[in-house]
């Protein structure tokens, strides 16, 4: 067992409120924002959370994007992707059924790869 867990994530960004609204467009995850200014957002993702920090220090978009992807299991991958296209995103590899999983990859406005996948219930139970 390890001695750690890793519950959230920073994504750093030019444009905060950019990426925290299309985060809650794209996952409708819940939304707090941090005592004291400047402060940040968190995204609670059903118990991950991504906090979302302004910094003068990064670019305006990720310029190694494949270097994290971010997965989000979702229970309906082609409702998530409804969402993503009516958000404008563009599409690194489209959703796709691989044996009864969807995945697909979008770029979020930071141009960070998102992954959506929505494992089958076989594929659930091989993990177990």
């Amino acid at each position: 067992m390890a001695d750690a867990t890793i519950g959230s994530i920073l994504l750093a960004s030019t444009q905060p409120d950019r990426l925290r609204d299309w985060y809650t467009a794209a996952f409708s995850p819940k939304v707090e924002r941090t005592p004291g200014e400047p402060g940040y957002d968190v995204l609670d993702f059903d118990g991950f959370y991504i906090m979302l920090d302004r910094r003068d220090d990064v670019g305006d978009t990720n310029p190694e994007p494949g270097r994290v992807l971010l997965n989000v299991e979702v229970t309906d991958a082609r409702a998530a992707a409804d969402r993503i296209d009516e958000l404008g995103a563009t599409w690194l590899s489209p959703l796709e059924d691989r044996d009864g999983s969807w995945f697909g990859t979008a770029v979020d406005p930071d141009g960070n790869y998102v992954q959506i996948i929505q494992l089958s219930a076989q594929a659930r139970a091989e993990m177990s």
